[in-house]
């Protein structure tokens, strides 16, 4: 005879219409939950079948050692050294880091959250994706975990925050393209709903109006942070009537990407087009040429941001931090 498949609670949570960490905090016990929301899912765990292991739910509870790190792209050098930091300052403390990985995916930020509280970590490291992402950490927020985001923002939510002055950091490096006689300087990289993207923008216009420059929009193209998104940008600069002698670069893969596609049209960065990055990651001393960049500390960040959230584990109620990091322009002959 066939053996009956266990209920799980994603089954009780796609059934209930809800999403799986809200369902978990209802067999839990939480109060913070609506009522109505609450007999959905109670009606579907009846309807279901759905029996409760509190032995493994117990056993989850030991693990409030562990600390949840969520990061978007593993393969991007900046990452692999905010991890770094992270690992660094809290192993020092006796915690264990669960990292995960979005790919820049909402949908699997929800995911990997959703599994992170369900292991009752014992506080969340969060980069987020560039979507705007609020409702991801509501259920962070209602059984108070302690939250700390870093090198992105989420607008209008209030949590301690690690990140680099963005702005500032884009204005050096178009106003080093400036110095150096460029006028048509493009931007290329990155999304528009990330917040950034937004600050990086600001900075690259405001270089451009000091020096009495046009803003030329059509100059600013959006695209993946990959070496892939780098190339499809500057394919789409380069056949403008008017093209750019410079290109100011999202983050250090862009800018990779875009010296890849600069090669592809016989054209040489560095002497061509000017190329300056952004994050100073390993790799970009190793460009060819190597790479002129924003240093961004990303080991600093994530050690920071590991900092904050043992405060915020220590006293839960204390204000809010805003640590903003200053950048650095890292000269060299891609520019």
């Amino acid at each position: 005879m066939t053996q009956k498949k266990r209920v799980t609670l994603q089954d009780v949570a796609e059934h209930a219409g809800v999403s799986r960490a809200t369902a978990s905090l209802i067999v839990r016990g939480s109060t913070k939950i609506a009522e109505k929301t609450r007999d959905k899912v109670l009606d579907s765990m009846r309807e279901l079948g759905y029996v409760y292991d509190r032995v493994a739910a117990n056993m989850r509870s030991q693990s409030s050692s562990t600390i949840g790190l969520i990061i978007t792209d593993i393969a991007n050098p900046f990452y692999a050294e905010l991890l770094r930091g992270v690992h660094q300052a809290l192993e020092e403390a006796g915690y264990t880091v669960f990292l995960g990985t979005t790919y820049d995916s909402k949908m699997k930020q929800d995911q990997l959250i959703a599994r992170m509280l369900e292991h009752r970590v014992g506080g969340i490291i969060l980069c987020p994706v560039s979507e705007d992402s609020k409702d991801s950490i509501e259920p962070v927020k209602q059984i108070d975990i302690p939250l700390v985001l870093a090198v992105r923002e989420i607008e209008n939510v209030s949590s301690d925050y690690v990140g680099i002055d963005y702005e500032v950091g884009a204005q050096m490096a178009v106003n080093h393209l400036i110095h150096r006689g460029h006028r048509r300087i493009a931007f290329l990289g990155g999304t528009s709903h990330s917040t950034a993207w937004k600050e990086r923008r600001q900075g690259y216009c405001t270089a451009l109006k000091q020096a009495g420059l046009e803003i030329d929009e059509s100059l600013i193209i959006e695209s993946s942070v990959t070496r892939e998104g780098g190339m499809g940008a500057v394919r789409q600069v380069l056949f403008k009537s008017n093209p750019p002698t410079a290109v100011f670069c999202f983050n250090d893969l862009v800018a990779h990407g875009v010296m890849l596609g600069l090669n592809e049209a016989g054209l040489q960065p560095g002497k061509d087009i000017a190329v300056v990055g952004f994050d100073n990651n390993n790799e970009a001393p190793l460009y060819n040429p190597p790479l002129t960049t924003v240093s961004s500390y990303a080991r600093l960040i994530g050690s920071q941001a590991a900092s904050l959230l043992q405060q915020r584990i220590v006293n839960p109620d204390r204000d809010h931090q805003r640590i903003i990091l200053q950048p650095e322009l890292v000269v060299r002959k891609s520019s």
